[in-house]
């Protein structure tokens, strides 16, 4: 993993108020656990909302996961006023999401001056038993809105 400097010396305070204003990530329960430059982690409690037919977690929550912690780690890197947006998203489903709480990792592999690439990991805990359960590859674009 990388050393990144924040752009903004504030990013903390930024992060924390850009995830208050998020009401999906709310909605679902995500909370973070760890906030750095160019990395996020954070948990979610698995209630049966968030499971699929069959019990497992939801592949769409496994992908919001994914898109959260990313998203939230390339945005720690960018400079007061600039947000990132979601250009593109890949996650490779490895295993069933079976467990009572999900985990989930976001980092930057490299933060360009337009474009932040991350990687994710999505595990979950079963009775203690961690198994890694998805991996997410995302590309975000910088932007500033005043633009």
């Amino acid at each position: 993993m990388q050393n990144f400097i924040p752009g903004n010396p504030d990013y903390k305070n930024s992060i924390a108020e850009k995830m208050k204003a998020n009401h999906f990530m709310n909605f679902i329960g995500f909370k973070t656990t760890l906030v750095q430059p160019g990395l996020i982690e954070g948990n979610l409690t698995i209630l049966k909302e968030h499971t699929q037919q069959i019990g497992f977690l939801h592949g769409g929550v496994i992908a919001t996961l994914v898109d959260l912690v990313a998203g939230f780690a390339a945005f720690t890197l960018v400079k007061p006023g600039d947000h990132v947006v979601t250009v593109e998203m890949k996650v490779v489903y490895l295993n069933p999401g079976i467990g009572q709480t999900a985990f989930a990792k976001g980092y930057v592999i490299k933060a360009g001056n337009r474009l932040h690439f991350s990687e994710s990991e999505i595990w979950v805990n079963n009775n203690g038993i961690d198994t890694l359960i998805a991996k997410g590859y995302a590309t975000f674009a910088v932007i500033d809105l005043l633009i």
